[in-house]
């Protein structure tokens, strides 16, 4: 006797639902333009194009030599880790934090992004996320079993959250809202009276706020970003993340942290207990020096900013001239760009330029890469994202060339 048996597919439907698929198409669309000769200017991926500072790879490096430095690190973090991040904390945004109970050490913070839901819901409950948003904030809910609630981002709105939009019931069933201020796609800015809605809303319904602060560090002009947790009793319905890859060109070594509500704080290390032994002393070591430096410094040296700062100046004063007016981001590495406005065209439009088609039509055409709005959800399409991470005389080519095409479809 013979049996028939249907294949199983060895891949979760959970997968389908995280939201990189573009990234990879934009891979694919890279090598497609390479293979036809075009020189490739890459503006997608928000990684620095730069490294840390001498001092904090010479720590690195004498850490990586010391031979005790190769056991389980732990969980939490080295407590030398959490207590400069502790004081940095005060240092920075005049919040103390207990280095013991209040602060935990990540394998960068998307790694704590992606595990929260995990630790501090149940499947099938509900948390608010933003939309356009960094794709793992959804992404993680998928993996958690939780359902999300779309936030929509409006330009009318400044691209700010419209908390009196999100009815009383997303509130009842919320766990928690996620926010990123400044943020990625969008670098929105907000005033410290809307953190006090924010902190007063959530407490009448007992959500907790996850704020995640990745680009405290890169803001512009006469924008400072605050931390949440500056508010009296944010510590009590808040925790934020924190993240050493683009304050401090680390983005290869994967560190960072959460900090603020003790009881979220040990979830999500019980949980990870039980995923990984923590981050590698040697880079703990060199984040320890990183937040140092930057101490010594004082308040009034702003990192990596002002170099981000003068990309973008150039860069859209570059592409002003080319025809395409773009905002000037107050803060993060990414211009948030609407299409042309000849690419703008009446929706149901058989020939309608989508942010996607946009995007692989300019990298097929000129080698330069950009991400379609559409990767961060749905409230991004019409836009695409631009990382400057790329020295100024390549970001000035870059510009000319998005020029050339723009005018090029402008004749069609």
């Amino acid at each position: 006797m013979t049996f028939e048996r249907t294949k199983r597919s060895w891949r979760a439907e959970k997968l389908s639902h995280l939201g990189s698929s573009i990234f990879t198409e934009v891979a694919e669309w890279k090598e497609e333009a390479r293979s036809s000769g075009k020189e490739i200017i890459d503006l997608g991926i928000g990684s620095p194009d730069r490294g840390p500072t001498a001092h904090i790879r010479n720590v690195l490096s004498e850490a990586v030599l010391d031979e005790s430095n190769y056991a389980y690190p732990g969980t939490s973090g080295t407590p030398s880790f959490r207590q400069q991040a502790a004081a940095w904390m005060q240092h920075r945004f005049e919040v103390d934090v207990d280095p013991n109970t209040e602060i935990l050490a990540l394998m960068g913070s998307q790694d704590g992004l992606a595990h929260l839901a995990q630790a501090i819901c149940n499947p099938g409950d509900c948390a608010i996320v933003p939309d356009p948003g960094y794709p793992i904030y959804s992404g993680s809910l998928a993996i958690a079993g939780v359902r999300p609630w779309y936030l929509p981002l409006k330009e009318e709105n400044h691209f700010l959250p419209d908390l009196d939009s999100i009815p009383d019931q997303v509130w009842e069933e919320a766990v928690f809202i996620l926010l990123n201020i400044p943020g990625n796609p969008i670098a929105v800015t907000a005033d410290i009276e809307f953190y006090e809605k924010l902190i007063r809303i959530a407490t009448q319904w007992n959500v907790l706020i996850v704020h995640d602060l990745a680009y405290s560090e890169m803001a512009f002009d006469d924008y400072r970003p605050m931390s949440i947790l500056e508010l009296p009793g944010a510590k009590d319905i808040a925790v934020e993340f924190h993240s050493f890859s683009k304050s401090f060109n680390m983005a290869g070594c994967r560190i960072g942290f959460l900090t603020g509500n003790s009881e979220v704080i040990s979830a999500l290390r019980d949980l990870k207990s039980n995923i990984d032994y923590g981050v590698f002393e040697p880079i703990q070591a060199a984040a320890v020096a990183a937040l140092e430096e930057a101490m010594k410094k004082g308040k009034g040296d702003r990192g990596v900013a002002p170099l981000y700062e003068a990309r973008r100046n150039a860069f859209a004063e570059a592409l002003a001239a080319e025809g395409w007016n773009v905002p000037k981001p107050k803060a993060t590495m990414f211009v948030w760009a609407p299409l042309p406005a000849r690419f703008k065209v009446a929706a149901g439009d058989a020939q309608a330029w989508t942010s996607r088609k946009f995007a692989r039509e300019l990298l097929l055409d000129t080698g330069v890469v950009v991400i379609p709005g559409e990767a961060f959800g749905s409230e991004g399409e019409g836009y695409v994202r631009i990382a400057l991470v790329q020295e100024q005389e390549m970001l000035m080519e870059a510009a000319r060339r998005m020029g050339s095409f723009i005018r090029e479809y402008e004749m069609i």
